[in-house]
């Protein structure tokens, strides 16, 4: 029997906030059907910042020695990321872009047109909050930008989305709506 495997990655600095909790959602589910989850902390990693040397696209690992040899590990080896980061300034926290980054060469061959896709046969799915509310969360750009961030990555890497949740006005709102929660359930059934 093949092994079900997802890397949960979670982009915010607060273990315990909204971002944080879908992200528990999220795996409570995977483990119920089946997976074996390994949870990961971007902000409890050593991740240096890419320097542009580009040796990835040959190796598909990046030279330098970090965390990264570990996410990029655990990331070959399962069927389904989940990404759960909150929205910074329309986009994704530094840490996770760094991330991004980091896998260059691991997601994508470098080309002289459209980089081709390394990651095929996995999926993904994005949860992200922000403390703008909706619909204006949406309407200005603040989850869409970020969730286009994300998806650009998973995407060109060759990945197919599960899912996305966004969880709008947490600025306001000290719990989580139900209905938050069953959405992420429904993306992993």
């Amino acid at each position: 029997m093949i092994e079900k495997k997802v890397l949960a990655i979670l982009g915010s600095p607060h273990a315990d906030g909204t971002t944080s909790a879908m992200l528990d959602c999220a795996v409570s589910q995977a483990e119920k059907t089946g997976y074996d989850v390994t949870r990961i902390n971007l902000y409890e990693k050593d991740i240096s910042f890419c320097n542009g040397c580009e040796t990835c696209y040959r190796t598909q690992n990046c030279v330098i020695n970090d965390d990264m040899q570990e996410i990029t590990a655990l990331l070959r080896e399962c069927q389904i990321i989940i990404l759960a980061a909150p929205v910074y300034w329309a986009n994704v926290p530094a840490p996770v872009k760094n991330m991004f980054d980091r896998l260059l060469g691991t997601a994508m061959e470098k080309t002289k047109t459209f980089p081709n896709p390394r990651l095929k046969g996995r999926k993904y799915i994005i949860l992200t909050s922000c403390h703008t509310p909706a619909p204006f969360s949406w309407i200005f750009g603040q989850s869409r930008c970020a969730i286009r961030s994300m998806d650009e990555f998973f995407r060109t890497a060759g990945m197919k989305r599960m899912g996305k949740v966004v969880c709008a006005g947490t600025n306001n709102n000290k719990a989580i709506p139900n209905r938050i929660f069953k959405r992420i359930e429904k993306c992993l059934k």
